[in-house]
């Protein structure tokens, strides 16, 4: 019986496809659509990456709009200050990855509690979340910006027992990020990568308990290989926070 009692989803590049924005970065510099975005979300992880190392958090939205300045000059495309607005405002809605909807509905009628952790701040979150139609999905919904440090630093991932009311070793945590699947494996949760891209993982002393190509293939491992009558009950919403 595996003891694995809920899942911890990553919001970024996991549930939901960071290069939606290519579009409006098309509609905005034509012909340079994807290559901002690709630059615009390079910056916007070193960014939150070097902000930790430095100790001089700020949030999310401060960063991405200080990556899109970046990747707009280093294209040598003029970003005036209402395109930014208009641009920095579609990451907060971003289009699910199409078998998101599909995947989280297979685990929510199985009863397993499910939630986000993300470097994005609570208001970023919540809005990518609901501007999705998504929000039914997650019993919680965690940032980084309680402990204003970013992943993939331990006291993120920390966040989640706490949340979750679950012990590292019963949460499984999902990302397409192998960096992020790297270091929750280390700090130790199972981990499932989404590998959507076929790509080596990242050698950073650590391998995922399990990889597949997509969300519903995720899904699919899950409710064969768990015991699903030991899934944890939602965290009690009258209870204090933990944090």
């Amino acid at each position: 019986m595996k003891p694995y009692r809920g899942i911890v989803f990553d919001l970024y590049g996991t549930l939901y496809d960071v290069h939606s924005v290519a579009a409006v970065c098309e509609q905005a510099f034509p012909g340079k659509g994807m290559a901002l975005s690709t630059l615009w979300r390079q910056k916007q992880l070193e960014y939150t990456w070097l902000r930790s190392l430095m100790d001089k958090y700020a949030n999310f939205e401060v960063l991405t709009g200080d990556a899109l300045g970046f990747a707009c000059a280093a294209l040598g495309l003029p970003l005036e200050e209402d395109m930014a607005i208009v641009l920095n405002d579609h990451y907060l809605r971003l289009a699910p990855h199409a078998d998101a909807g599909a995947a989280l509905h297979s685990l929510k009628d199985a009863g397993i509690p499910l939630g986000i952790i993300s470097n994005g701040s609570h208001k970023s979150i919540a809005q990518v979340i609901n501007n999705s139609g998504l929000g039914w999905a997650f019993d919680e919904l965690i940032s980084a910006e309680d402990v204003q440090v970013f992943k993939p630093h331990p006291k993120v991932y920390e966040l989640c027992e706490r949340r979750m009311g679950l012990p590292r070793d019963q949460i499984l945590f999902v990302s397409a990020n192998g960096w992020d699947a790297s270091a929750a494996s280390l700090f130790g949760f199972a981990t499932c990568w989404v590998n959507r891209a076929l790509g080596p993982f990242d050698v950073l002393g650590a391998a995922p308990t399990v990889v597949t190509e997509d969300l519903m293939s995720m899904a699919d491992w899950m409710l064969e290989n768990f015991d699903l009558a030991q899934a944890a009950p939602p965290p009690d919403d009258s209870a204090p926070a933990a944090d």
